[in-house]
């Protein structure tokens, strides 16, 4: 959701790249640990977003039609944070790397050795799940 004062520019597509949008972080640090938005809660103003990235009205009900389609019915503003207690958790005990405190914990390549993953599907599981496999 863009700030009131920049609204008109991002309904009409103006200076796009100069527009501020409704977002915080919440910083410890040098540390994100905290973050959230005002969300777009018209449908005109989902629809100004989506043309201001490039999309056309098509693609963006492909992507987001169920929210467009809610908006239509009105919605109050609303917003979230979403907290980053690890990251808050890996400063409290002076870590220097956030998967020390994870209780999953991920490679620097995205392994999970707890789990084994990722691992390669069966043709049964990629059959069942009608997905097509390429690997390069």
């Amino acid at each position: 959701m863009p700030t009131v004062k920049d609204l008109d520019k991002h309904m009409k597509g103006e200076k796009v790249g100069e527009i501020i949008a409704q977002q915080y972080d919440l910083v410890l640090n040098g540390y994100e640990i905290g973050g959230g938005s005002i969300r777009a809660h018209k449908a005109e103003i989902l629809e100004a977003t989506y043309r201001n990235m490039g999309y056309d009205k098509e693609e963006m009900k492909k992507s987001v039609g169920h929210m467009y389609e809610a908006f239509q019915y009105g919605a109050p503003p609303h917003g979230g944070i979403a907290w980053g207690i690890d990251r808050l958790m890996m400063i409290l005990e002076k870590k220097h790397s956030i998967r020390e405190v994870m209780a999953f914990p991920k490679t620097g390549s995205g392994e999970d050795l707890t789990f084994n993953s990722p691992s390669f599907l069966s043709e049964k599981k990629v059959m069942d799940a009608n997905i097509k496999s390429i690997i390069k």
